[in-house]
């Protein structure tokens, strides 16, 4: 593949597995150290994907982005589940007792915690990306430091695993879409989509809209609310929805569209929950 798909991180990071896992082999990255690096590279066409974390099953949703995706008018064209692993990595021939700092970043390091008590002489440092400061290992042959990151970041640049799945939660997944400034050609065979709208101050305005929703046999999957800037105590709702009928999912947005304000289809993609995920929701 020969686009260009801009990620937030380094390589070897989640971010960089995605695109992998979405892409294959063989693609072109565009290493972004923030999301709006990340979004400035699509509008200024350095790079014609992006790779943004959305929401985390420990975290939860990372609220910027939603207002970055907005903002920028950028189009949801597909999304990916990670599972998150926690792996700690050094050079090759370094034990634990040789350890005497790990860096990461700050929420790996957090989600790890636990199994560091088992090691109190190792200190803890923040730093700005996971596979980044493997990178950094690598290259500069640092001794006495580990990292936390990825299996692919220790297959990259040839680091020893010291210890695998050190995350205290084992059942961690992170949410990506994939986005560009384009918006693609409808495809009927998508099930998801991810659409904005306000609402007045209204009693029910929202459950009218949820009940549209319902009727046209729409499964809400998400909803997140952020404030308007420049209207203090108005809202925006961002919106996940599945469904079966791609008929059914245009008669509810143009129902929407006429009961709410400002109302934007951020993206019309291919539902990308595992189906073990589903049926724990439905259940």
């Amino acid at each position: 593949m020969n686009t260009i798909i801009a990620i937030q991180g380094a390589e070897g990071s989640n971010h960089h597995k995605v695109a992998i896992d979405f892409y294959g082999d063989g693609i072109q990255l565009k290493e972004c150290m923030s999301f709006d690096f990340l979004v400035d590279s699509l509008i200024d066409q350095s790079a014609a994907i992006g790779i943004m974390a959305l929401e985390n099953t420990i975290a939860g949703s990372i609220i910027p982005n939603y207002a970055l995706i907005d903002k920028n008018n950028l189009n949801i064209i597909g999304e990916k589940y990670l599972n998150i692993h926690h792996h700690l990595m050094a050079l090759k021939g370094q034990q634990m007792e040789d350890i005497q700092e790990v860096w990461s970043h700050p929420m790996a390091l957090l989600q790890c915690k636990e199994f560091f008590k088992k090691f109190p002489h190792i200190k803890m440092v923040e730093d700005v990306d996971t596979a980044e400061v493997a990178k950094r290992i690598a290259k500069n042959n640092l001794k006495g430091i580990a990292a936390i990151a990825p299996k692919i970041a220790a297959s990259i640049f040839g680091l020893a695993i010291l210890a695998d799945d050190i995350q205290t939660i084992k059942d961690n997944a992170t949410r990506f879409v994939i986005v560009q400034t384009d918006a693609p050609a409808i495809d009927e065979t998508c099930n998801k989509a991810s659409i904005k709208f306000q609402l007045n101050h209204k009693r029910g305005s929202l459950a009218a809209i949820l009940n549209a929703m319902s009727d046209c046999k729409m499964n809400l999957t998400k909803i997140q609310s952020l404030p308007v800037i420049e209207t203090p105590w108005k809202y925006s709702f961002f919106v996940d929805v599945t469904f079966e009928a791609y008929k059914e999912y245009q008669k509810a947005i143009s129902l929407i569209a006429i009961m709410a304000e400002n109302f934007k289809v951020l993206g019309v993609y291919k539902n990308g929950r595992p189906q073990t995920i589903q049926n724990s929701i439905q259940d």
